[in-house]
This record gives C-alpha cells, structure tokens and sequence, in this order.
C-alpha cells in the first residue's frame, strides 16, 4: 500500500548537492523500498544491508550492495529490475513473506484488532492465470509487449514471466502478432488483458483509439481474427465487444461451469481462489441463508448455495447475467437469488436482511464502507470479509466491531507474488 509520505519535490539544482552516499537498510516500506536513516528511500535492498545510493533526493537508485544480507536471493526472472511488474524478487521467500504478514497485522493494529492469524496462503511462481500486457509498435509483424518500465512509461518487451502460467509465456508470440494490427491510429496504447480459462485463453483489449468511424477499420479487424484464428485463442474482444469468437471461454468456480463476460473479474491465482473460498465455506457451516455481496460470477456463490440458499448481489450486470446462466451447471445448490445492485449507491439495508444470519462480502480496492453501515445495523450474526487493501478493510471492520462484532480469524493470502500486495479473508461472529 502507497504510504502518506510525500515524494520529495527538490528541484534538479537541489538534488545535484546531495552526492551519492553509503548507508545501512533499517526496514523496507511499504511499496517495497528499503528504507536508511533520512529517510533515504532505495529499491531491491533488503533489512541489515550496507548499500550505496546514487546522488540525489529522499528516493535513490541502488548504485551497489557492499554488505549483502543472508536473505538476498538471485532474482529468477532476467527483467527483474527493469520491468515493473515485480518489487522482491531478491528476497528470500520466508523472510518476505513474513514481511508482508507484519505489515498487515501492523495495520490492523491501527484499528486496535488483535486476532489469530492463520499461516499465510502463498502462490507459487508460474501460477498466474491472467495478464495485463502493454503493447508498443515494434517490428512490422510483431509489436513490443510487456510491462512498463519501473519509473517509466516505456513498455519492456519481454520473453519471460516468473510470475506468470507458463501458458501464457508461450502466447507471447501469438499475442505480440495479434497487437499489430491495432495500431492503426497514432495515439493508440492498448492493453491486452489476456486470461487462461478452460477453454482457451481470452483476449479483452482496450486502449485502442476511436475515431468518429469507431475504431479499428474492417481489415484490421479481419486480420485481428485471422491472428487469433492461426493461435487457435478462444475469444479476442475489444472493450468487450466481439471481434474473434472460437469457444466460449469458461471457468469452474466450484461445481459449476461460468461462461467468462469479456473483460470480467477473476481471481489472478486459481490455487488462491480455492483457498479465500475454502476459508469462507468452513466459516459459514451451520448457516441457514446466505448474502454473497460484490459476488462477481460466482467465485464464493456457488460453493456457499452448496450449504444454504444464497442471495448474490453484484454491480456488474454481465457477471450476474454470467453467474445465472452457470446454475444449471452446478448440482445440489439450495438455491440462488441473483441481483446486479450498485452496494455504493444501494447497499443491502439492515431491513432487507433479516432473513440472512450470514454475508459474505468481497469488495473491490475501495472497500464496502456503505456496505458495512448496514451490516452493522443488522441483525446479521456472522460475516466473512474478503478484501484486497487492508486499509480499507480495518476502516470497514471498525463498523462491525463497533456493532459487536468480533474479529476471531484471518488469513493472510499472498497472490500478487513479488509485489508489496497482500489480500485476506477475516471471519466476525457477534
């Protein structure tokens, strides 16, 4: 998580008098930094190292480590450094795991919860199941593609992904020739979003420009198919209008089979899916009915209907629609009641839930304040939260414990590998 701390604004003149400089690491902050006295900020340095930094302001580039700590590692991607997608690959993985695991009971200590912390869930390398891959113009059949730069704009072109589903690593090619045709207008960036699925891997593109004839032309849309037809992809879309059509990509969230709405949500890990959802299974046992809130397609829903009736509620109309179509495919549910429903705009109110004991809530970024009021006004008796900022859930928590509820669990789960995010799932009883 980003701190408060301003970055510092001296102008060039100001930070050509601060010289390069040797200092001792004392920590690493928040966005994976390490951190000397000063504060002097310095990536890919570790706790107990003596480095020296180059000239400059609060923030330094690493000019060399002249005492490594026992917990350096050789970093296994050769873009490491460059490439901006990873911040840790140097350090060891239990010390960095132990790292993120501090920070988040730290911020839970801000809201003064204490608790039992579960042994963290951890992804491994190569298991990342979607991407997000920036593409440049390059060669005349081949485009660049990647990840932008640490600190920079510049897309790197990569042929590897530590984190990545090797799967995906070997698209690279086929995804580098798919972007060429969509550079048809100058100020196009796209973006390929790209997501193995049990079908096929699934393209959702953005970024294209449109002009007032809408887009790319009929021939680059002709080659787009083309490309994705020779790579044998399942779905090409631009934001989410269809381009290449093979199968339909879908997903097993549970039981059943989720036809996947272009561009839609889902969890980055498939092995971390399992384990948030294995989590909120054994903490709702013994429930009589069930609210699924910020339900998606279903990631929790379908495995929650398995023990009780559920009442899913989401603000994506594609993923309810998605979530209703997948129910045929799943045996023994107790019934599913699905609603697309802004919970910002128009949470679930207290009165609406007096028939439910138990919600399930899984919030994006900004968390489920509005949500929250109401849960705490209610009678519900049990609620499982899953959030991917820990800001934002401790602000929220504060609400349910003030209404009585008791933080009695959470687990620390570790999907965004290599980065200084940390995602759980906390149980409440009252």
């Amino acid at each position: 998580m980003r701190t408060s701390r301003r970055p510092n604004r001296a102008r060039p003149a100001d930070v050509a008098t601060s010289p390069a400089v040797e200092v001792v690491i004392e920590a690493v902050g928040g966005e994976g930094d390490g951190i000397a006295a000063g504060p002097l900020y310095a990536p890919f340095t570790l706790p107990g190292e003596r480095v020296r930094l180059a000239a400059g302001g609060e923030r330094r580039e690493l000019e060399a480590v002249l005492e490594a700590s026992p917990q350096r590692v050789i970093p296994p991607c050769q873009h490491f450094g460059v490439c901006g997608g990873c911040a840790l690959q140097h350090w060891e993985h239990g010390a960095y795991l132990d790292w993120k695991v501090d920070r988040l009971v730290r911020t839970l200590a801000r809201e003064r919860f204490e608790t039992e912390i579960l042994p963290a869930f951890a992804a491994s390398p190569a298991s990342r199941r979607r991407l997000s891959l920036h593409a440049r113009p390059g060669r005349k059949d081949a485009a660049r593609l990647g990840f932008k730069g640490r600190k920079s704009w510049d897309v790197i072109d990569i042929v590897e992904c530590a984190i990545a589903d090797p799967r995906l690593v070997a698209a690279l090619p086929a995804l580098r020739r798919l972007a060429v045709p969509l550079f048809e207008h100058s100020k196009s960036a796209p973006t390929l979003h790209v997501t193995i699925t049990d079908t096929g891997i699934d393209v959702d593109i953005t970024g294209v420009e449109r002009k007032s004839g809408g887009g790319l032309s009929a021939d680059a849309r002709m080659r787009l198919a083309e490309i994705a037809g020779e790579a044998d992809f399942a779905r090409v879309t631009l934001d989410g209008e269809m381009a290449y059509l093979a199968r339909q990509p879908t997903v097993r969230m549970g039981e059943a089979s989720v036809a996947l709405p272009a561009g839609g949500f889902l969890q980055a890990v498939p092995e971390a899916e399992l384990a948030m959802a294995n989590m909120a299974v054994e903490a709702v046992a013994g429930a009589e009915r069930i609210a699924d809130l910020f339900c998606g397609a279903g990631t929790f829903t379908f495995r929650l209907a398995k023990i009780a009736p559920v009442l899913a509620v989401d603000s994506s109309a594609a993923a309810i629609r998605a979530l209703s179509g997948a129910l045929a495919s799943a045996p023994g549910l107790h019934g599913v009641v699905a609603e697309a429903r802004d919970l910002t705009r128009r949470p679930v109110l207290a009165a609406e839930l007096k028939r439910i004991d138990t919600v399930v809530f899984d919030p994006p970024r900004a968390g489920a304040y509005e949500q929250c009021v109401e849960l705490a006004s209610s009678k519900v008796s049990r609620v499982i939260g899953v959030s991917c900022n820990p800001a934002t859930f401790v602000r929220d928590a504060r609400l349910l414990a003030d209404a009585g509820f008791t933080l009695d669990r959470l687990l620390p789960v570790d999907q965004f590998l290599w980065s200084p995010h940390i995602e759980l799932v906390a149980v409440f009883n009252r």
